[in-house]
């Protein structure tokens, strides 16, 4: 079967990709309430669309981190964070739960990363960044299955 045929989830049983959408949207909103600015949630969202291999997503939200502010030395320092030291500890922080979450069915959240994890972030922020990472991961889940194309973007008009 090819993508061309490929069923999507989200325009064939629409009422639950809207309801999906609508959890997006509040969990967004919990994430602003709890103090987790758009930089640090899209470099969550970024990293665990990688993970997950999410092309479709990578690209989404690139392209809103972007307008929060990374450039792209910050995302193409994402996948290589643990060697990288242009990232805050809060940065630092999502980002290692943000793989938590995309392998969970391996080891969960360990101790040792949620007492890490939770040394740097309130638990509001904590709750608000998991909700996050669990939408993402549903997200990715839906655009993966479909194989949402990722065409090759027209190249910008150089500078004079």
């Amino acid at each position: 079967m090819t993508a061309e045929h490929r069923i999507h989830l989200s325009r064939a049983a629409r009422p639950a990709y809207d309801a999906l959408d609508a959890f997006s949207k509040t969990v967004g909103a919990l994430a602003a309430e709890a103090g987790i600015d758009d930089r640090l949630k899209e470099i969550a969202m970024i990293h665990a669309s990688q993970l997950n291999g999410c092309a479709y997503c990578v690209r989404v939200h690139t392209d809103r981190g972007v307008r929060a502010g990374l450039t792209v030395d910050d995302v193409g320092q994402i996948a290589v964070w643990r060697d990288s030291g242009i990232f805050t500890d809060r940065e630092r922080a999502a980002l290692e739960l943000a793989e938590c979450y995309v392998f969970i069915a391996e080891d969960g959240i360990p101790d040792e990363v949620y007492d890490r994890v939770g040394g740097i972030l309130s638990e509001q922020e904590y709750v608000a960044l998991s909700w996050l990472l669990v939408s993402i991961n549903a997200f990715n889940r839906v655009t993966i299955a479909g194989k949402y194309p990722v065409p090759r973007r027209a190249r910008p008009a150089s500078p004079a």
